[in-house]
């Protein structure tokens, strides 16, 4: 029975990944690493920490570059590191790299630049952060079949605490619901009209966001949220890597 329903599943799957006329979609991942990590280690650049032996941006572009229905990795990352990352990824196998370019004085800008530098046949683009580095095949698929359907996703935790709203003194305000509070995480996934939209419209705008759905919501657009669980962690703080570490190994030993 597990078999068959795999194979149902599959079946499903593959026909979203298709557009009305039967041909697969162009998929694009932008992998952003140009962060300042200015919160986790002056002295090393967060996308170059190994967790298990691995580079960060090397693991996350992995997970990306295994994926099936991804057609062509970009990654953005600062001016000066530009050829030192193209050489690591290469060496480590990533073959659906197409492009390392260099990033913007924003995050934000620095999606743009990466999304401008996807291939033209691009139908959708998946934009994350490369400090979020234990993301999975799994995570990645769900966003995008998400946006299939709705033109924009978001991977997302569900909170579990009680969420206070204080004013500028620290004084709650009020307790929110928490059954309608999310995390937003990456892959944040997009049609890529819808995307082109929401950068360009923000830019004209001057409004700035704090991710890549806040452009959509900007512009208009639903953007459906994924739940992720809660192992979709970022690289932020020199604490994070010992429960990245945790975290795989306890994948490995369930997998």
């Amino acid at each position: 029975m597990g078999k068959i329903l795999e194979t149902v599943g599959n079946v499903f799957r593959s026909a979203l990944e298709k557009d009305g006329n039967g041909k697969k979609y162009f998929n694009s991942a932008v992998i952003l690493a140009a962060g300042s990590g200015s919160r986790f280690d002056s002295e090393r650049k967060k996308q170059f920490v190994e967790i298990d032996g691995v580079p960060v941006v090397v693991r996350s572009a992995k997970v990306f570059n295994d994926c099936d229905f991804i057609s062509e990795i970009v990654v953005v990352t600062v001016a000066n590191e530009v050829d030192g990352v193209r050489r690591i990824l290469e060496a480590a196998g990533i073959t659906k790299l197409t492009k390392v370019v260099a990033g913007g004085a924003t995050r934000q800008e620095s999606s743009r630049i990466g999304f401008d530098n996807v291939n033209p046949m691009c139908d959708f683009a998946a934009i994350h952060d490369g400090a979020r580095c234990l993301v999975t095949e799994e995570m990645i698929r769900d966003t995008f079949t998400a946006a299939y359907s709705w033109g924009a996703a978001c991977a997302a935790e569900k909170v579990v605490d009680t969420v206070k709203r204080a004013d500028v003194n620290g004084m709650v305000k009020e307790t929110l619901d928490r059954r309608e509070i999310w995390l937003a995480k990456t892959p944040q996934t997009f049609k890529a009209d819808v995307y082109r939209a929401a950068s360009y419209t923000a830019m004209k705008d001057g409004f700035e966001g704090t991710d890549d759905v806040s452009l959509a919501e900007h512009c208009g657009f639903k953007v459906k949220l994924v739940d992720c669980g809660t192992e979709n962690i970022k690289l932020t703080y020199p604490e994070d890597e010992a429960r990245m570490r945790e975290i795989l190994e306890r994948r490995r030993r369930e997998y």
